[in-house]
């Protein structure tokens, strides 16, 4: 077995924690009265994944939600239901991925869109100041590739971009579906579950 040399991680569900239910509460609150229909921890549904898929920018999300909630919605708005799924933001798995990144490329692989990234870019990202480019080589977020997981190509093009070996790579997200596309492209792959601390696990699975 080849040694690992990538490790690349989920965002939401697996970096962060989750709110499944507060997004809808709060899309609801605003007019978007079917929420729960269009929202997924995983992949999004209707405009919502248009816009985890780049397909639509910001405005054009915000005008086209206006409309189907049949009211005026503002930019405020749609942040304020986005982040609601964001919930807690462990530090001490931030700092073990930064002691990873001594040994191992770390890379991010996300579902996501401008909304979620501006803020996990930003200072405000976690108490250290420091944005979640600070703990890996690169994000790959879908909104800015124009694919989302499970397609098999947004992972060729993980792969293929950052010149990774499926067989040295580690794969760690909260979907099945996701996991089962990332080992049959031939990596190692791990899937926590909700809230788990994968430390022990992650690192058993590097010295193997």
């Amino acid at each position: 077995m080849m040694a690992i040399k990538n490790i690349v991680f989920d965002f939401g569900g697996v970096i962060v924690e989750l709110d499944t239910q507060r997004p809808i509460d709060r899309f609801r609150e605003i007019g978007v009265a079917d929420a729960a229909e269009l929202l997924d921890p995983y992949e999004q549904k209707g405009l919502f994944l248009e816009f985890e898929q780049g397909k639509v920018d910001l405005e054009t999300f915000r005008q086209r939600l206006s409309a189907h909630a049949g009211k005026e919605l503002t930019i405020d708005d749609i942040y304020y239901g986005w982040m609601g799924f964001m919930r807690d933001v462990p530090m001490y798995k931030l700092e073990y991925i930064l002691a990873l990144r001594a040994r191992y490329k770390v890379y991010i692989l996300s579902n996501t869109n401008p909304v979620i990234m501006r803020w996990a870019k930003s200072p405000v990202f976690n108490p250290t100041g420091l944005p979640l480019t600070a703990y890996c080589e690169k994000i790959y977020a879908s909104y800015e590739i124009g694919l989302t997981k499970p397609d098999p190509a947004i992972f060729e093009y993980m792969l293929r971009d950052a010149g990774m070996d499926p067989a040295e790579t580690l794969f760690v997200d909260d979907s099945r579906r996701n996991v089962e596309v990332g080992a049959s492209l031939g990596m190692k792959t791990y899937l926590p579950g909700n809230e788990e601390d994968w430390r022990e696990a992650i690192g058993g699975l590097l010295e193997d």
